[in-house]
């Protein structure tokens, strides 16, 4: 049985081709998202142990910042004359950090990176744990200058004597590039500028005398722990927080993790797509190869083989698919590996590919997901092939029990198709998010599993209609497509079941994301009174003479601030609430259209007061008067009262929860040092938008990271962000196409094989080449419609009651994109078109006479 086993894999590998790519792909996902994950980890671990001090002293925060404030917590730069005096201290010295500065040369065009990392400003202080070490031109002296990373003045052409523009969070200064250093140490895909610790205090921190951290230096023979415990003595252990080197590394590597886990779990989305879709078409493929091997196993079974001989005779097949599938998806995942640090590498976080990180769980989870994914696919075909009759060997008959299964699927369907019907009922019916997107995963997942059980059963009535019309323009032989694709529902079911996969996911993400456009387009609409409104490109905080010269630009009537700050509040339930909370200058009726349940504007802004979403305050016994205990950062606190409720029925997210804000004399008093988030302006009397928004520009003009926007430009900055999401779906939908078209081009091709005599027979009377051609294109043509048809049914529901999940966040528009659901259904008769054609050339290649003497 080995023998026959081994001789069957050999003589059928070219159809098992198709199958073992589907294995490559998905084991390729997998094993490049964990190399390539595994790598970035490790080259940061190194490089934050290297250059972390053996103790850092920083600032006490309480409060995350999920919105960015623009504040520098700092501590005094005298704290290290302390440190130095601690037994065991060998070394202390005060850095300085500062993350958001923009950098712009003598044109005005920035000189940061502009892939989302920041542009670090630091004071230049020297020592073995620096991550650069100076390669031309001397230290800087004085605040004119300055000195900047290789890398960053290679990218931006920028050479020592250049000038550059500084635009810190104190205001602007002007520097000369008076030396460049070179990283030592993997570059994050920062800029980094430097300048003496004096300037690095005043012009980025605006407070001589300050730092953001105290770094702390062993003397030899003392732990990294032993002298965390002596530092925290001698300052008092709650003051400031203290963190060894292992400690501050983890913690930068966790301000990382966040980047690395969005592109480990993209990377494991492919995966988990070329994992479900593969699943379709080794099925597809081995119960094709078994049907068409009726005969053989009836042969074997009449030899003596037994029904568990026969089973694990194609289970080893399988097994031997999904190693080849594996080796070479494991090989090709590293090259992927190596490509995404390529692909770093240009966005300018540069990692050695030479270091590649290949970690054992690697190699295990390549091949459990290969071997598995085949043995899993393969085993109702394999226990379908144990059940072949010896007597099957006299005869040309199929598998029997064709018929059987379809009853069971119709049960089975049902009563899984029931259950996901109940859960997306629920789902739509919930009043709480955390339950409504529970059920909605179980109800994706279970209307998923019984649309594949029962797709077979939809097959005759949908395609009937579907190729309706194909007897009427394309004659019998359009009638022979049509019927061709009802011969076999189950292989039709599973065909089109790997195209319906992902266009199920593209039509729901696309209604959902429509939807939420909608929305923000709506609320936009129904609060944004202002001209224009005045923001950084990625929402960052600007410093605040940007605020003063839009004040002083010609045509400028009103302009009200808007500024973050992180906060805790106690609510009257018990329960702590850490949110982020907005402040507004008054008259912000001028520039919003805020509606109220309770109080108004006045009342909100008011000194020592807050405004609080209705919904939010209803949920926590809160109401208009009652004093709330705020904690801000810095360890400040305020009593502050409730003066109004709002009514926006608006989105929540980001850290905004609970719709707070207060006046901007409040944030100022309890957390000074933020900087401006939006500005909302108006114009003066007698001034035209066009002629304000040309004034702002040309005012702005100095400060590239700060834009100008109408109503229209918002609207469209928010459609830009929800689209980030849609692409990856779309990137999705088409690694899901890939693996459909092999499904279709594999079923076709071992159909053409099994029909090899009827192609004969019909050519024999009379049916010409092209026309051959044609009836195998219009039966893929049907398959794939089939497909994309339950898909986008299916992606609709699920696409409903995804908005129904974010109307509970204030996305209370449905929107259905109805010239994409057209573009699907037309790409999917192309899909259709272009997987036929291989199988069509061959079929009609065939020699007429070798076909009817085909058995």
């Amino acid at each position: 049985m080995l023998k026959a086993t081994l001789r069957s894999f050999l003589a059928h590998k070219g159809r098992l081709l198709l199958s073992a790519l589907a294995v490559l792909l998905s084991v390729a996902f997998v094993t490049g998202s964990l190399i390539f994950s595994d790598t970035v980890s490790r080259t940061f671990d190194r490089l934050f142990a290297s250059t972390a001090a053996d103790v850092t002293v920083s600032p006490k925060e309480e409060l995350d910042e999920a919105v960015p404030s623009g504040r520098t917590a700092t501590l005094p730069a005298s704290l290290a004359e302390r440190v130095r005096r601690v037994d065991g201290v060998a070394a202390a010295r005060a850095d300085v950090e500062v993350h958001g500065l923009t950098v712009v040369d003598e044109e005005n065009e920035p000189v940061g990176p502009t892939t989302g990392a920041p542009t670090l400003g630091n004071a230049w202080n020297p020592n073995e744990r620096s991550p650069v070490k100076l390669t031309s031109g001397h230290a800087p002296r004085g605040p004119a200058e300055a000195l900047l990373d290789a890398e960053t003045a290679g990218r931006k052409n920028v050479r020592i004597g250049d000038t550059l523009t500084v635009i810190a969070p104190p205001g602007s200064f002007r520097v000369r590039v008076v030396g460049i250093v070179t990283f030592t140490t993997t570059n994050p895909g920062s800029a980094l500028i430097y300048f003496d610790t004096p300037t690095a205090q005043t012009k980025l921190l605006g407070r001589p005398g300050t730092a953001t951290a105290i770094a702390v230096d062993a003397a030899e023979g003392v732990s990294d722990d032993r002298l965390k415990q002596r530092v925290a003595g001698a300052l008092g252990p709650h003051t400031y927080d203290f963190r060894t080197a292992g400690e501050q590394a983890e913690s930068d590597v966790e301000q990382l993790g966040g980047f690395l886990d969005v592109i480990k779990y993209v990377m494991l989305g492919f995966a988990g797509i070329a994992v479900l879709v593969g699943v379709f078409l080794i099925v597809n493929t081995f119960s094709m190869l078994i049907a068409q091997r009726t005969r053989e196993l009836g042969l074997l079974r009449a030899l003596g083989a037994d029904r568990r001989q026969v089973r694990n005779s194609v289970l080893t097949e399988a097994l031997l698919l999904g190693l080849v599938g594996s080796t070479l998806g494991f090989a090709a995942g590293i090259g992927l590996a190596a490509g995404l640090i390529g692909l770093m590498g240009l966005l300018g976080m540069n990692i050695d590919a030479d270091e590649m990180e290949i970690g054992w769980v690697t190699p295990v989870a390549a091949y459990v997901v290969g071997l598995g994914v085949t043995f899993v696919a393969a085993y109702l075909p394999a226990r379908r092939a144990a059940g072949v009759s010896p007597m099957a060997a006299l005869s040309d008959a199929e598998v029997a029990g064709v018929g059987r299964p379809l009853r069971v699927r119709a049960v089975a369907g049902a009563v899984v198709g029931a259950a996901g019907a109940a859960a997306l009922a629920g789902c739509a019916a919930s009043r709480q998010t955390s339950s409504a997107a529970s059920l909605l995963g179980l109800g994706v997942v279970l209307t998923l599993i019984a649309t594949v059980i029962a797709g077979p059963l939809l097959v005759r009535p949908v395609i009937r209609v579907l190729g309706g019309a194909f007897p009427a323009l394309f004659g019998p032989v359009g009638r022979m497509s049509q019927r061709n694709a009802l011969r076999n529902p189950r292989r039709t079911g599973a065909t089109a079941a790997a195209l319906m996969v992902g266009i199920a996911l593209v039509g729901g993400m696309s209604v959902a994301s429509e939807s939420m456009t909608a929305s923000f387009d709506r609320q936009i609409d129904k609060t944004l009174g202002a001209d224009f409104v005045i923001q950084n490109s990625n929402f960052q905080p600007f410093p605040r003479e940007v605020t003063a010269k839009v004040r002083a630009t010609d045509g400028v009537g009103l302009v009200v601030r808007g500024r973050f700050t992180p906060v805790a509040v106690r609510l009257p339930d018990g329960d702590r609430v850490e949110t982020t909370a907005a402040g507004y200058d008054p008259r912000l009726d001028e520039v919003a259209n805020i509606t109220y349940a309770r109080g108004d504007s006045a009342a909100a802004v008011a000194g020592g007061h807050l405004a609080m979403d209705r919904d939010f305050a209803r949920d926590h016994g809160v109401r208009v008067g009652s004093t709330l205990p705020v904690r801000f950062p810095a360890g400040r606190s305020a009593e502050l009262t409730v003066g109004a409720l709002t009514d926006q029925d608006s989105a929540e997210g980001f850290g905004t929860q609970g719709g707070l804000f207060f006046g901007m004399g409040t944030l100022e008093r309890y957390a000074p040092g933020g900087q401006d988030s939006a500005l909302y302006v108006n114009a003066a009397p007698g001034t035209g938008d066009g002629e304000l928004r040309a004034n702002l520009e040309e005012t702005l003009e100095p400060y590239p990271q700060v834009q100008v926007r109408d109503l229209a430009d918002y609207k469209q900055l928010v459609r830009d962000q929800i689209a980030v999401l849609l692409y990856l779906v779309y990137a999705l939908l088409g690694l899901a196409i890939i693996i459909a078209v092999l499904g279709v081009v594999n079923t076709l091709a071992l159909s053409v094989v099994e029909r090899t005599r009827e192609i004969g027979l019909l050519r024999a009377i009379g049916l010409a080449r092209r026309q051959l051609r044609r009836m195998i294109r219009l039966e893929s043509v049907v398959i794939a419609v089939f497909g994309a048809v339950l898909g986008l049914v299916l992606g609709l529901v699920w696409g409903v009651c995804t908005q129904q999940v974010l109307a509970l966040q204030g996305m209370t528009a449905l929107a259905v994109p109805w010239l994409t659901i057209v573009l699907v259904v037309v790409g999917s008769a192309v899909v259709g078109v272009v997987a036929a054609l291989l199988p069509a050339l061959r079929a009609s290649r065939m020699n007429v006479l070798a076909a009817i003497a085909h058995e």
